[in-house]
């Protein structure tokens, strides 16, 4: 090979080397921007179930399974507010006292031994919920029974229970409105409360309980269209009622092949259950979320995976916090008791976090 062409076949693969450094600097940057886009800090659901008695039975193991999911993805029972309104585990009728099954097979005790039910029975109502929500409950209220939300969370409002056009009954004895839950998510935008909040909702004419929602970031599916019955999917012939609906099914069959690192997207959870598997015909409302649901991940919602930024850095930290309360002890003590004073110090509870594996 001559010079000249060695030259040029040097700089064809310099110029080469140079593209494929870029692009790849690129794709960094790309991931490093997907990897921060969704703006949250913590997640939080909110899991309503509001019929009472035996035959609705599945509504309690809808709410259930939803919960076990959010729960085995990493959201812990101190950021799930879970509002059962009747306790099949302990009724009578149930075959097998404290167990609530979502398949015929009876191979998941949705119950479990570690439900964590924060409204039960007659707390559940629409006063209650509202309250939960905006966060306007007494001063009493236990911090368990608080939607402790702020506008970095993601929030998931799933609610299950025999509804109408534009109402979803609660306890047989009253409803809530479309436009009360609208006024709700408004309120809870204007101090604050939420930064996203995904609306799941599986009744009959389902879709009327987010038609009136006005509020920005708000993503919303529904198991059914206004008009239209969302059916129940199977009976457990042992228990002798149908124990589970179907768009919670396949939503829940869906959601069991996914775990705390899956890259599945909304998008792909909006498209659960078409029309020849649910009868019925899901219901979904994008027009307030600003992100594209086919690049918003699944977890951003489900579960509760933060953003960890690992450094190769040693980074050393004052004892900033013991100091002052060291000093004072050593002002205020007498010579004796000073180590006594400064040993409590030590010993005082940081404020608590929640931790994930």
């Amino acid at each position: 090979m001559s010079a000249p062409m060695r030259t040029s076949a040097m700089l064809f693969y310099f110029i080469l080397l140079v593209l494929i450094t870029n692009l790849n600097g690129a794709d960094e940057q790309e991931k490093v921007a997907e990897f921060f886009k969704s703006g949250h800090t913590n997640n939080w659901a909110v899991l309503v179930d509001t019929s009472r008695f035996w035959f609705n039975y599945r509504h309690v193991a809808n709410v259930l399974s939803i919960y076990r999911s959010v729960k085995r993805l990493g959201i812990p029972d101190s950021h799930i507010i879970l509002m059962v309104a009747d306790d099949m585990a302990c009724n009578p009728r149930n075959p097998t006292p404290a167990t609530v099954f979502n398949n015929a097979n009876q191979y998941i005790n949705v119950y479990g031994d570690d439900v964590e039910v924060d409204y039960r029975g007659y707390e559940v109502t629409v006063e209650n919920f509202i309250r939960v929500l905006t966060g306007r409950l007494p001063q009493s209220t236990p911090r368990s029974k608080r939607l402790l939300s702020d506008e970095r969370s993601n929030i998931l409002v799933y609610m299950t229970g025999h509804g109408g056009d534009g109402f979803l009954k609660f306890q047989d004895s009253e409803e809530v409105s479309s436009v009360e839950l609208a006024d709700a998510f408004e309120q809870m935008w204007q101090k604050m409360r939420y930064h996203e909040i995904f609306f799941m909702v599986d009744t009959c004419q389902a879709e009327s309980m987010f038609q009136k929602f006005y509020s920005p970031n708000i993503l919303a599916v529904a198991s059914s269209k206004v008009g239209e019955d969302s059916l129940s999917h199977h009976v457990d012939p042992a228990i002798g009622v149908y124990v589970i609906d179907r768009y919670t099914y396949y939503a829940l069959e869906f959601l069991e092949k996914v775990n705390p690192g899956s890259k599945k997207t909304m998008g792909q959870f909006l498209k659960v259950c078409p029309k020849h598997q649910c009868t019925s015909t899901v219901s979904v409302r994008t027009d307030l979320f600003n992100r594209d649901p086919n690049r918003v991940l699944l977890t951003d919602f489900f579960g509760s995976v933060r953003n960890v930024e690992l450094l190769t850095d040693t980074i050393t930290l004052d004892d900033v916090i013991h100091k002052p309360h060291v000093q004072h002890a050593e002002e205020s003590c007498s010579t004796e008791s000073c180590s006594k004073t400064v040993n409590k110090t030590k010993l005082k509870y940081s404020r608590q976090f929640s931790v994930f594996n």
